[in-house]
């Protein structure tokens, strides 16, 4: 079961790697200043230098993580919350988008933490102290976005740019969520993010974005392609896929509906589903949504699932994310201190994957006893 699930991951990440899905969408121009700004930043930035050797350029991704980049710069910086580091990545995006070349902008999931500019007023302490309350609160992405973009001279239109390439993270791949929009027009007002502040007794000083943007915009991945290529590689491998979409949620109710829902198929189903789930974190342990979701449902005879982040890493687990079964032992302890990392770790249950190269939300699958097919 475990070989499955993985082998149906790998193909719904697969699907969607930088390599695969941006060739196809990089324009004729000749020597563009690349801007790439995520978790994907390293892959896209990589696979932008193959056609245009002599960009010039930045990509912006997560401390630890590497690429093999010639003429555009490597930069590291925070995340899930920015660093110092952010907000001279951010300042140096926005010098070389005014440089005056066609500017490309290759954009992916993790954008709003590694490139922050806090706006007037807002120091970078302000910035994390509200993006780390907001996180652990249980506050869907959309809203956290919504602060953000408010909290910024970057984000919400901010950074211009001629084409932006974008790979999908968020449920109903919203441009203005993708990065908390960095280049497109925000439809969302200070008004909104006020009230997202007031539901969760937060307060700062907010400023208006831009309600228009330059340049085009294109989505060249997203969720769904993920699904349907995990599907096909589930159908490939003798089960009957059943696609349940993108799904948003407290992930530790999501995983027990999700598992009585799988309890209740006949064997040889593969129950399919993505998007981005939220924890309200109340005790101290390590862990994040796909791990919560897996350890909620636990504990069901004959079914086998994984659930993992497709960027590589879930919350603060250390690995992507996790497989699941029958045992549970312990879970509702563990689920009360948010320490499922600890849970899955003493069973040797951790899915590892280390950075994917791409970042298209969530990707989560349970196998219903044995497969009836081929």
């Amino acid at each position: 079961m475990r070989a499955h699930l993985t082998q149906m991951f790998q193909a719904g990440i697969a699907a969607c790697h930088p390599k695969r899905v941006l060739p196809g969408h990089l324009p004729e121009v000749g020597r563009p200043i690349v801007l790439a700004i995520g978790k994907a930043a390293g892959e896209m930035a990589a696979v932008a230098e193959a056609r245009y050797p002599d960009a010039t350029g930045i990509a912006v991704v997560p401390h630890g993580t590497s690429a093999t980049l010639r003429s555009i710069a490597l930069v590291q910086a925070g995340h899930p919350l920015p660093d110092e580091a952010s907000v001279a990545a951010a300042e140096r995006l926005l010098a070389l988008a005014g440089a005056g070349r066609f500017v490309l902008v290759l954009l992916s999931g993790g954008a709003s933490a590694l490139a922050c500019l806090p706006a007037e007023g807002v120091t970078l302490a302000d910035k994390r102290a509200i993006t780390g309350a907001l996180l652990r609160s249980g506050a869907p992405i959309g809203a956290i976005n919504c602060v953000r973009r408010h909290l910024s001279r970057i984000k919400g239109g901010r950074l211009r740019a001629d084409l932006t390439l974008a790979t999908a993270d968020t449920v109903g791949a919203r441009p203005e969520d993708i990065g908390s929009g960095p280049t497109v027009a925000d439809p969302t007002t200070v008004a909104q993010a006020e009230a997202i502040l007031d539901r969760y007794g937060l307060a700062a000083p907010l400023t208006e974005t831009a309600k228009q943007a330059e340049g085009e915009f294109r989505i060249v991945a997203g969720p769904a392609d993920a699904l349907a290529a995990a599907a096909q590689e589930a159908e490939r491998l003798g089960y009957r896929p059943v696609v349940l979409g993108e799904v948003t949620g407290e992930a530790r109710e999501i995983g027990r509906a999700h598992a009585r829902l799988a309890a209740g198929e006949p064997p040889g189903t593969a129950l399919i589903s993505g998007g981005e789930l939220t924890v309200t974190v109340s005790g101290r342990g390590r862990g994040g949504p796909n791990l919560e979701y897996a350890l909620a449902a636990a504990g069901h005879d004959g079914i086998s699932g994984l659930a993992a982040d497709s960027d590589g890493l879930d919350g603060t687990s250390g690995a992507a994310g996790a497989f699941f079964g029958a045992d549970a032992e312990g879970a509702a302890a563990a689920l009360a201190a948010n320490d499922s990392a600890a849970w899955f770790a003493a069973r040797d249950a951790l899915f590892f994957t280390g950075p994917t190269g791409t970042n298209v939300s969530d990707l989560r699958i349970i196998l219903v006893g044995p497969r009836t097919g081929r």
